[in-house]
């Protein structure tokens, strides 16, 4: 399971108790996040992959079915078109396709504020963009530690990771026709920068590929309604990895 943006491995806690009755789960924290040692190398959508093959073989998994969010559903996305051979299914949360040149500069003057003014200069808006105004007030100290995972990121690693996702769709928005495995692309309706009409137009470049909208949620509808998000992976990991344990 691979997070999004200045995020770590904690925001799939509200997946993963209904996850581990059926599926072995594995959650990590990306390249400069969380509990990883932070440098200042830039980052690519490469340096994260790199990272997820040597965490495989380091633990001496062959083969699994990635679940990516937002910045991890490129890094899966990616992942997938180079290790096709080791990737049994794919689901692709909430990720950013293919975006207009308004869309990609809107994303752009986000990452010049972080480098200047470090991660707490976006957090307040991304919290609006993120969850809806009444999940907001009634959980409002969820809403402080979500805060304190973004700011706790580095400076300089998370400007680097920030850049991966305003300019990384570029170089997948064609090559992932090559994704072969069992694809299903999620979006929240409501997630306006991660668009169902994104989804849309990925799901129809993915070979086969399925396509589940969940109507009302912004981008962390995953925290904010996490039973309406597994109820789409489940029945999708499901039919394609327990048939093969069968």
């Amino acid at each position: 399971m691979l997070h999004g943006l200045g995020l770590n491995n904690q925001m799939w806690e509200f997946q993963v108790p209904e996850l581990i009755q059926q599926f072995q789960v594995l959650r990590y924290d990306l390249l400069g996040h969380g509990d990883t040692v932070s440098t200042q190398n830039k980052y690519s959508l490469d340096s994260f992959v790199n990272q997820l093959i040597e965490l495989l073989d380091e633990l001496k998994i062959r083969e699994c079915s990635l679940v990516g969010f937002s910045l991890g559903g490129m890094i899966a996305r990616s992942f997938a078109i180079k290790y096709s051979d080791r990737t049994q299914a794919l689901i692709v949360l909430n990720s950013p396709h293919n975006r207009t040149n308004e869309q990609r500069e809107a994303v752009r003057q986000r990452v010049k504020q972080a480098e200047i003014f470090g991660p707490d200069a976006t957090v307040g808006e991304a919290l609006k963009r993120w969850f809806t105004e009444e999940f907001l007030i009634q959980n409002s100290q969820l809403a402080v530690r979500i805060r304190g995972w973004i700011t706790s990121n580095e400076n300089v690693a998370y400007t680097n990771a920030y850049r991966v996702l305003a300019e990384g769709d570029l170089e997948l928005t064609n090559s992932i026709t090559k994704i072969a495995c069992p694809t299903l692309v999620v979006a929240c309706g409501e997630d306006y920068g991660n668009s169902p009409e994104m989804a849309v137009q990925m799901a129809d470049l993915i070979p086969q590929a399925e396509i589940k909208v969940i109507p009302t949620l912004k981008h962390l509808g995953l925290i904010e309604n996490p039973s309406a998000i597994n109820t789409a992976f489940i029945p999708f990991l499901k039919k394609f990895l327990l048939q093969d344990n069968s």
